[in-house]
């Protein structure tokens, strides 16, 4: 019997996920709360936007659920499977960036998504993906290796024939850490987490509890982090670098994210594709900072791709 794909099951899973990460984000900030956009695409399908901005501890944030339908894929998402291009598609995921306005509390992101590519006469080809990385401005220890050991865990009971689940979270997490690297300023984006894309090996139900467990894990991961963060106090110094890392985050949605290149090119609605971007951000020509700093220190240790789960005590 076929492996058939259970689209409806996906789609309700991702509703409910983003209604979850919207009440436990909103509830952490506790000023202010998610506003909703609906809206439809003119080729087919749509999507849910939640927006969060001026908050007490998130600056701006966005949770978005998009369910889209097209007769050809968008050429970002069959540059891997070359062969896939031309055929129809249906595409739906939740996806979100958390932007703080405490520069000691990182900023987030996760995506989960799935794809389903079809011609007549052929079999559909599906594929789930997805995972999360963190951002830090200032790199914290404790953060760091709370956010990877929980990368872990969401790996656990996952893996090839033969692959224990810590060789699954290092497979993963090295396709992190190569996925969200500024080639052009041969730099990683933060201190990653999680990565993976075209799963379909392990049949339809398994990958599906698979990227359950990815997007189940975002919020332990996440919300400790900020919890811990939010009440330090910072001044304009801390805010100034904040600001010009967040220029690394623009270059790399703007250069290197399929996923900002697969919406823009699939037609989808550009508010909320470019929702990832920060409210405020800084350019300033060939800064370095000074040695022995904390803005230092994020480089030196924290942008340095490693074992974060050899740290811990």
């Amino acid at each position: 019997m076929p492996d058939l794909p259970d689209t409806d099951a996906v789609r309700a899973y991702l509703l409910d996920l983003q209604e979850r990460i919207c009440a436990d984000l909103a509830g952490e900030d506790g000023a202010a709360d998610f506003r909703e956009d609906a809206w439809e695409r003119p080729g087919g399908g749509g999507g849910r936007s939640r927006v969060i901005e001026g908050g007490a501890v998130f600056e701006k944030g966005g949770i978005n659920f998009s369910d889209v339908q097209g007769e050809r894929l968008p050429a970002s998402a069959s540059a891997a499977r070359p062969e896939l291009a031309g055929r129809g598609f249906r595409a739906m995921g939740v996806s979100l960036v958390m932007h703080p306005r405490n520069p000691f509390v990182p900023t987030s992101h996760m995506n989960v998504r799935f794809f389903i590519a079809e011609k007549p006469g052929e079999p559909a080809v599906w594929w789930f993906g997805g995972g999360f990385d963190l951002t830090p401005y200032y790199g914290n220890d404790e953060d760091v290796i709370h956010w990877h050991r929980t990368a872990r865990a969401a790996c656990e009971g996952f893996g090839d024939a033969g692959e224990t689940s810590d060789e699954l979270h290092g497979r993963l997490k090295r396709a992190c850490d190569e996925y969200f690297y500024l080639k052009h300023r041969q730099e990683p984006r933060g201190v990653g987490g999680l990565f993976f894309d075209d799963l379909n090996a392990w049949g339809f139900a398994r990958c599906f509890a698979f990227m359950q467990s990815i997007a189940e894990h975002y919020v332990p991961a996440y919300r400790p982090i900020v919890a811990r963060r939010k009440g330090l106090h910072y001044g304009d110094a801390e805010r100034d670098f904040q600001r010009y890392r967040r220029g690394r985050y623009v270059e790399f949605n703007l250069v290197y994210d399929r996923g900002t290149l697969f919406g823009l090119q699939s037609g989808g609605r550009t508010e909320s594709i470019l929702m990832s971007l920060p409210p405020e951000v800084s350019f300033r020509y060939d800064w370095h900072p000074a040695p022995d700093s904390p803005e230092a220190e994020l480089y030196d240790r924290y942008l340095v791709p490693q074992d974060w789960l050899e740290e811990a005590p």
